[in-house]
């Protein structure tokens, strides 16, 4: 049983929706990230970053525990570890994982910037417009993408649909992301939000 740290954040609903598609049980720890948890001396010792999510796998390498932390890497653990949410053809099986490094170096840190700048120094103009300039400008390519095929890795829904959807979902509602100019990107998000994992993953957060 997987010990999951979590919140539900853009970052933080990955795990539960992932464990939800593969089907394996999980044991939920809800941090308070506004209390700090993420910080205390405990969950340091799982994620010395003190940020959310991470795992801890008591049946982990040789039998023995192991942490995981970043999404990133918790996804392609969990998907190596139960055989599901990548794809067996080497190429898309790359390309999978490509799309989980863009999310990790762009989407994510991307948006999270603009909705920081938006809620904090709304004044500061040039601060949000940079990040939301840049956001539009990934998404785009992820737009481009999903014009040929239903999911960032082709026919298959990966780990790397599971990377984007929190913020993809949130980004309209967090700093005003206008999704209408990339009709790709938003059949896709319908198509992944009606996914029952998906759901899954998302109610129990």
């Amino acid at each position: 049983m997987i010990d999951v740290y979590t919140a539900n954040t853009p970052n933080g609903v990955k795990v539960t929706i992932a464990l939800e598609e593969l089907g394996q049980p999980y044991t939920l720890h809800m941090l308070d990230l506004g209390a700090q948890d993420q910080k205390r001396p405990e969950f340091l010792k799982i994620n010395p970053n003190g940020r959310i999510p991470a795992i801890v796998d008591p049946d982990g390498a040789n039998g023995h525990p192991i942490r995981v932390f970043e999404s990133g890497a918790i996804l392609l653990y969990l998907a190596e570890k139960f055989g599901g949410l990548l794809p067996e053809d080497t190429a898309l099986r790359i390309d999978a994982i490509a799309w989980t490094y863009f999310q990790t170096g762009g989407i994510g840190p991307m948006m999270g910037q603009a909705g920081y700048f938006q809620r904090n120094f709304p004044d500061f103009e040039a601060g949000f417009e940079r990040f939301n300039t840049e956001s539009k400008r990934l998404v785009g390519v992820m737009n481009d993408a999903l014009s040929s095929s239903p999911f960032l890795a082709g026919n298959s829904f990966t780990i790397a649909d599971i990377m984007h959807i929190g913020w993809i979902d949130r980004a309209p509602s967090y700093f005003g992301f206008d999704l209408s100019t990339f009709p790709a990107v938003e059949e896709w998000r319908d198509r992944v939000m009606e996914r029952d994992g998906v759901q899954r993953g998302l109610a129990v957060l």
